[in-house]
């Protein structure tokens, strides 16, 4: 009996096995929302690596995270290295491609604790009196990320920081959006007359 259990043991983690390496070799985890903010705001808090300890699902997870950054402020060959705690691990990110108030697309390369290659886009479109902002994380499925994804906790795990992440960003563009128009409307409307 003993010995039938072990070989029905073995047959199933070989049927899993073998269906999780049919799972694709690539992964697209991909979130929307309309945030009510200006397109400026939105593109702004995204294109510059400092301002995402506003909005980033992943600034806060290590409190003591060790951030450096280097190339242009903003915008195209800007770069971000980090480096935290086991929860965030070490890697970096650069801006490949910039668009003023379209889209901004990211490599993210992960050195610990596993070692990858992503893409991650931002895509926005004005929107009524807001803006509607697809984020898209995709790459190469590695075996792990393969057994996640037949089980559905990649599309839950990566969907659920994309989620918090457009959430807080909202919050971080209207701040901004705010902002610039207290700034507006303390400005003179006209200049004072000469006497």
């Amino acid at each position: 009996m003993a010995k039938l259990i072990g070989i029905a043991v073995v047959v199933l983690i070989a049927g899993v096995l073998a269906f999780v390496a049919t799972r694709p070799d690539t992964f697209l985890t991909t979130r929307t929302r309309q945030l009510d903010a200006s397109p400026d705001a939105v593109y702004a808090l995204i294109n510059n690596f400092s301002l995402w300890r506003q909005w980033s699902p992943y600034e806060n997870v290590d409190p003591n995270m060790e951030r450096e950054y280097s190339g242009p402020a903003a915008g195209v060959g800007a770069r971000y290295a980090y480096k935290g705690n086991r929860n965030i691990g070490v890697g970096r990110m650069e801006i490949l491609e910039s668009k003023p108030g379209e889209r901004i697309d990211i490599r993210l390369e992960f050195i610990e604790p596993f070692a990858a290659v992503n893409q991650a886009n931002f895509v926005l479109e004005p929107s009524g009196k807001g803006t509607r902002v697809t984020w898209n994380m995709s790459g190469p499925n590695t075996f792990m990320g393969k057994g996640m994804m037949a089980f559905g906790l990649m599309e839950s795990f990566i969907g659920k920081q994309l989620e918090k992440g457009l959430t807080d960003l909202e919050t971080a563009a209207r701040a901004v959006d705010s902002k610039s128009t207290r700034s507006a409307q303390a400005e003179p409307l006209t200049a004072s007359p000469a006497h």
